[in-house]
């Protein structure tokens, strides 16, 4: 079934991805400052990274959206309210979101754009879906690390690197100051998250 786009549910359901993408940046910019003044220089990378990926997925749906210029969209949705100062309920709310997003919203908007015949509005929606899901594993592992007190330590050696000069510091915990450039203990991180390196959690800004 092909269905005129500005009659069309997917034309409603890229506005209400722009402004969900658009929210989440923003919440993500937040989470930033306040992770930041938790001295988790770390966290507030993954926040300031996904939330740059989160402003490519607005672009994404925005652009897609060109056959409705000059005419505004009226949308009605949920969105959710994450306003809080402990950096652990900020990643968990984050988890939730990114979860919804993965298996609910965007799977469901792909196959509405199938139905109308708007391919590739349901491709991206798809593929988007995938990004979310890697957003959901990023800061489930780093609240499960918050949760069980291990950000920083370790039940091993480990090799730690500070991202702010590149010191490699081998123990089972972090040191609380670089040795070389003095910054705090939220700089360190295991090798293999680091940017570049190993799994690659966070990526270079």
């Amino acid at each position: 079934m092909n269905t005129e786009f500005l009659s069309s549910q997917t034309r409603i359901n890229l506005m209400r991805s722009f402004a969900g993408e658009s929210q989440a940046r923003n919440r993500y910019t937040f989470a930033q400052q306040i992770a930041l003044q938790n001295n988790m220089y770390i966290i507030s990378r993954i926040f300031k990274i996904t939330a740059d990926e989160e402003k490519a997925h607005a672009e994404v749906f925005y652009n897609l959206l060109n056959d409705s210029n000059e005419k505004d969209i009226e949308i009605t949705a949920g969105y959710p309210v994450n306003v809080y100062n402990d950096v652990q309920n900020l990643l968990s709310s984050s988890v939730n979101n990114e979860k919804n997003e993965n298996t609910i919203i965007y799977p469901q908007f792909a196959e509405i754009a199938t139905q109308e015949g708007f391919t590739k509005a349901a491709s991206k929606f798809k593929l988007i879906a995938e990004i979310e899901d890697f957003h959901r594993k990023r800061f489930e592992y780093y609240v499960d690390l918050l949760k069980n007190d291990m950000l920083f330590r370790s039940d091993k050696t480990e090799k730690w690197r500070c991202l702010n000069c590149g010191h490699i510091h081998e123990s089972s915990e972090a040191p609380l100051s670089c040795p070389v450039c003095s910054k705090n203990q939220g700089y360190f991180i295991r090798i293999d998250e680091a940017p570049f390196i190993g799994g690659g959690l966070i990526c270079q800004d």
